[in-house]
């Protein structure tokens, strides 16, 4: 019994962020990252639960969305494999903070299956955004990550037209 208790202690132990007695290690906070941005171009779920708290949260700010937990981040980090292919995530500048880290991407892919009402077939075409994210991390892992970036890009390089209340259309290049 004694032994069960101890474990069931350790193991939740285990999974409480750990305070830091200073500013952030700057190696630590880069490679953390630049990793993030790796999985989500892989989609490589056993790297992203070994980036993030049990209980951290990914604020997705063009969508309005929190995803709260390590299912729901692992779904949204993945998500962009439901409909795109050739994934990548460019790094431009990396800044270091003393909680953390900012990443400035360039993001490409290929809508070769469905997108939602945005793109209810595959286009084929490539889109391209670009954008920033910042994590925010206690101890060794991310607890906190926002994504910021402007979709209009993305709908109209699917071929989208936007149409504005003041009846002003912007139309998809051609």
């Amino acid at each position: 019994m004694r032994t069960s208790i101890l474990a069931v202690v350790l193991a939740f132990a285990a999974c409480q962020p750990r305070a830091t007695d200073g500013p952030m290690d700057a190696g630590r906070a880069e490679l953390a990252i630049r990793s993030l941005m790796a999985a989500y171009e892989s989609a490589d779920t056993t790297l992203l639960l070994d980036l993030f708290w049990p209980q951290a949260t990914y604020d997705d700010f063009a969508e309005q969305h929190t995803y709260q937990g390590l299912d729901e981040i692992v779904g949204y980090v993945t998500g962009v494999h439901r409909w795109g292919d050739d994934v990548y995530k460019n790094i431009g500048r990396v800044h270091v903070t003393d909680r953390g880290a900012v990443a400035e991407w360039i993001f490409s892919a290929t809508q070769n299956r469905p997108l939602g009402d945005i793109a209810p077939r595959a286009t084929g075409r490539e889109v391209v955004l670009s954008g920033v994210t910042i994590i925010e991390m206690e101890g060794d892992r991310i607890v906190r990550a926002a994504d910021y970036t402007d979709t209009q890009p993305l709908l109209l390089q699917l071929g989208a037209r936007i149409e504005l209340p003041e009846g002003r259309v912007i139309e998809p290049p051609s």
